[in-house]
């Protein structure tokens, strides 16, 4: 049977596995996972809400967003941020040249990503790929990560898609797949807008069907699964449990110190990590009026977790340590 270029990219990608040192892909290069620092591991500097169809050519002026975004990340500099995973993907508003300006401006480490966005009824998918194969989306991806981004040589350092917070449909699946088979051909973890367990198991069966192991995954916005079991099997099965969703106020932020509390009695923590889902300059609305500050998760959800009875070891652990291995490059593949 003859084997496709596609496939070959993949056995290639497997073979290299052992030869590749550990690295974490940042807008300005490679970095060591212990490098990263504190660590926001899921927020946004820009979000275009207007759909696949229109988002592109961007629908704003990258200097004069760059103002109103600039202070709101020297704020967080200042907290002791070192990393900012910035996770809007391409047609929802990616601008990698956007992030490494901040980079290079205040000297932080910025991430971005490959990957399409699935959910709220695929509005953020162009047409023609809600028909192609899983082995064509893949393909896309996997260009990026080896030639850069929209010709600015910026690599992107994770998969980013996302699904519907409801049982999988026929194209979600096929969104999986393609991540899984990008995976084995880039070792890039995969990040994916989830919410409730049920979708989120049910991408760890496809996940395992094309051969990749639960901790290529990052489980986004798992605080929506009120099943606070379902976490802790999750990351004993290895995935990540992201608790992103925090944007500020004493009830909720009691509410994810226990979530905390609890994957740390059941011995899981180091498969936790915690972030904002902050940010969010809209085209829309230039004067930033709408953007979310990045800082709630420092004065407000870490007293709360102090309190709760989280220590200063178990912030380093969630903060830096996790980050850095959720997003080291490497293939989390099963053997053959």
């Amino acid at each position: 049977m003859k084997v496709s270029i596609f496939l070959a990219i993949l056995l290639a990608g497997a073979a290299c596995t052992a030869e590749i040192p550990d690295r974490v892909i940042t807008v300005m290069g490679e970095i060591r996972p212990d490098k990263l620092g504190p660590t926001l591991s899921h927020e946004h500097v820009l979000v275009d809400f207007i759909g696949a169809e229109f988002s592109e050519p961007p629908r704003y002026n990258r200097d004069s967003a760059y103002w109103i975004i600039l202070p709101h990340i020297l704020e967080i500099r200042n907290l002791g941020v070192k990393t900012f995973v910035e996770c809007t993907p391409k047609y929802l508003g990616r601008d990698p040249l956007l992030l490494k300006k901040l980079s290079e401006e205040t000297g932080m480490n910025f991430i971005t990503n490959t990957g399409f966005y699935g959910a709220i009824d695929n509005k953020y998918i162009p047409a023609p790929v809600l028909n192609m194969p899983a082995e064509a989306i893949a393909a896309f991806w996997i260009a990026e990560f080896r030639q850069g981004i929209d010709g600015t040589g910026i690599i992107p350092g994770f998969i980013k898609i996302g699904v519907n917070p409801t049982e999988l449909s026929d194209f979600h699946k096929t969104l999986v797949k393609a991540a899984a088979q990008a995976h084995k051909a880039t070792g890039l973890t995969i990040m994916s807008h989830t919410g409730p367990a049920v979708p989120a198991f049910q991408q760890l069966d496809i996940l395992k069907s094309e051969g990749v192991k639960a901790d290529a995954l990052i489980w986004t916005h798992a605080q929506n699964e009120k099943d606070w079991s379902k976490h802790v099997e999750a990351a004993k099965a290895g995935a990540w449990i992201s608790l992103d969703g925090f944007w500020g106020g004493a009830e909720k932020a009691a509410e994810i110190a226990e979530m905390v509390v609890n994957l740390k009695k059941h011995n899981v923590l180091h498969k936790l990590l915690l972030s904002q889902d902050s940010g969010w300059y809209d085209p829309d609305k230039p004067d930033g009026s709408n953007y979310q500050p990045h800082t709630p998760l420092f004065t407000e959800l870490i007293p709360a977790l102090n309190q709760a009875g989280i220590n200063d070891a178990d912030l380093h652990q969630i903060l830096e340590v996790n980050p850095g291995k959720a997003l080291t490059v490497g293939f989390r593949v099963y053997e053959e």
